[in-house]
């Protein structure tokens, strides 16, 4: 089976820069990601994990090595598996897990026979090695903040629990004075293997080991504060930084703030997912802000300098014209929310609503019938008119 062009996926050539890789897959992960493709989320999905994993492999200077020399990044030919990936900005991302594995050498024949009789064809085994470093596992967080705070910008502090690594035995699980020790029964390894011989060949099954769980160590003492994990759980306060423009349902990646990793993997991410409450009088589109204005009978007839209110708390001054009708819209360029990705800021548009008085003195109501006659309208016969006396 042909591997995967990473370099077509990603639509860059072979000699493409890190800065071109990175540009490529930022552009890809937006478009594909499947938030922003809610009426073709599952094809956007698997996009979206292809692109993943090949960036996953072409950023990584050994792994782009290898598939550049072999069409696989896998020393062992049985293709890469592509990870959880955000945003790089460090602002916000588009996050998914997983990846794919490719097919080299046999890999596929012998995931065939495993699937079957849980070995390896000819003596060849395709467990993998579970006793390596692990990366930390990633962390998810919901965070609400006002209308005012995704326009502005903010900086919040969240609290979220989390295993951290034990301040006695600094992460080693036995008890200080005390050592791990290799495991007799795998010697170190943390898999039992078994050869058998069958019509096929010679099977090889490997199992975790059950004396030490497949680590490939035990703990004779085990430490008192993390009973041997190496970790305790805690609450820990996190410091988030919401740039200005953020929107509904965007994430926030915070590096090397999820689980501590095993065997000296490194720590897993934390992914904040923003949710904006909703404004009694602002409203966003893009990155516009909207709002409805209330004015005057007289205001729309005779023009007025109208002060609007702006969602920082500040007014602009704005002058409408005269004869203005309901349901117009005005434009205040350049005060909308910002772009989180480049320079760019929308606009404000407010529409007016016009206001008709419910009541009048005598004074003003004759005064409006002598309006109506200059302008050749019909004045209400009735003592209760439109205006409601």
């Amino acid at each position: 089976m042909a591997g995967k062009d990473y370099y077509e996926i990603l639509g860059v050539q072979k000699n493409a820069s890190d800065d071109e890789l990175k540009k490529a897959y930022r552009k890809l992960a937006k478009k594909y990601h499947p938030d922003a493709n809610p009426d073709n989320k599952k094809e956007a999905e698997a996009k979206f994990k292809e692109v993943n994993e090949a960036y996953e492999t072409l950023s990584n200077p050994e792994k782009r090595r290898m598939y550049d020399q072999f069409g696989t990044a896998d020393p062992q030919g049985f293709g890469g598996a592509g990870g959880p990936f955000g945003g790089r900005n460090g602002y916000y991302s588009y996050s998914s897990s997983g990846g794919f594995d490719g097919f080299g050498d046999f890999g596929d024949l012998g995931d065939i026979f495993s699937s079957f009789f849980g070995g390896s064809f000819g003596g060849r085994s395709s467990a993998k090695n579970t006793n390596g470093p692990r990366q930390g596992a990633d962390l998810r967080y919901n965070l609400d903040i006002t209308f005012e705070e995704s326009f502005l910008g903010t900086e919040k502090q969240i609290s979220i629990t989390r295993n951290e690594v034990c301040n006695t035995c600094h992460g080693e699980g036995a008890k200080p004075g005390t050592k791990k020790q290799t495991c007799s029964m795998c010697h170190g390894t943390g898999q039992i293997k078994q050869t058998q011989t069958t019509i096929f060949g010679q099977m090889q099954t490997v199992r975790p080991c059950t004396t030490c769980n497949g680590t490939g160590e035990i703990i004779p003492e085990p430490c008192l504060e993390c009973r041997g994990k190496g970790t305790v759980r805690k609450q820990v306060k996190v410091t988030v930084r919401i740039p200005a423009g953020i929107d509904e349902n965007q994430t926030i990646v915070l590096r090397g703030e999820g689980e501590p990793g095993e065997k000296g993997g490194g720590k897993g991410d934390l992914y904040i997912t923003v949710h904006v409450k909703r404004h009694s009088i602002f409203t966003r589109k893009g990155q516009d802000v909207l709002c409805e204005v209330p004015i005057t009978f007289t205001q729309a007839t005779l023009g007025a300098d109208l002060e609007i209110p702006m969602v920082d708390g500040s007014k602009e001054t704005y002058r409408i014209p005269d004869g203005t009708q309901p349901g117009t819209k005005f434009t205040i360029r350049g005060k909308g929310f910002k772009n989180i990705n480049n320079s760019s800021q929308g606009n404000f548009v407010f529409t007016v609503l016009v206001q008709v008085p419910k009541r009048l003195t005598k004074e003003q109501r004759d005064l409006m019938v002598e309006l109506a006659k200059t302008m050749n309208e019909q004045p209400p016969i009735k003592k209760k008119g439109i205006f409601g006396i």
